[in-house]
């Protein structure tokens, strides 16, 4: 699979040895309650079964990158199969965040993700009460479409969820702004 090298970051597969950095990670409420697939308490045993659930040969439609800054993963992103595009998911231990790290990861994952895929759109979304990460969607050119309902497990609720979407017209003139 690939490799994604940005100023601060490198996204890369996830190893079977970063189950305990994972587990660390996710063993947080303040960054389990923000996810929908994600139980509380998290353990390493729950790392090693999510770390040996992922594909062996890896879409965009379907892949999931360690991030990795100074040789620490400190989060994980993830494109998940929806038909013929994907959703994106992501998170990040908490003492990284308010650095900006999720914004400078995301970018390179979403670009990766238009640039090997033949899919017109990526989805994604956030609970409401959650607005660093919605702000981070805005960042990317995500717009709000939609509230729903999805269930958080570390919560055991279904809450409030806001969607949004990043067409490929929208992420190409995006990046030809940037580019200028």
């Amino acid at each position: 699979m690939t490799v994604l090298t940005t100023l601060r970051l490198t996204l890369r597969p996830n190893r079977l040895t970063d189950a305990a950095a994972i587990a660390t990670g996710l063993n947080n409420f303040a960054v389990a309650g923000n996810l929908s697939t994600v139980p509380f308490p998290y353990g390493e045993a729950d790392a090693l079964a999510w770390l040996k659930s992922l594909p062996v040969r890896p879409t965009p439609l379907n892949a999931c990158f360690a991030i990795e800054r100074n040789g620490e993963v400190i989060g994980n992103l993830g494109f998940h199969g929806r038909g013929d595009h994907a959703e994106v998911g992501y998170w990040l231990a908490e003492p990284h965040w308010g650095q900006g790290y999720m914004s400078e990861a995301a970018r390179a994952a979403v670009d990766w993700y238009f640039e090997t895929s033949n899919a017109e759109l990526l989805t994604s979304g956030v609970f409401y009460f959650n607005p660093a990460s919605l702000a981070v969607q805005t960042r990317l050119g995500f717009v709000q479409v939609t509230v729903g309902t999805r269930l958080c497990l570390a919560r055991a609720i279904e809450l409030r969820h806001i969607e949004t979407e990043l067409p490929r017209a929208r992420w190409a003139a995006l990046a030809k702004e940037r580019a200028q």
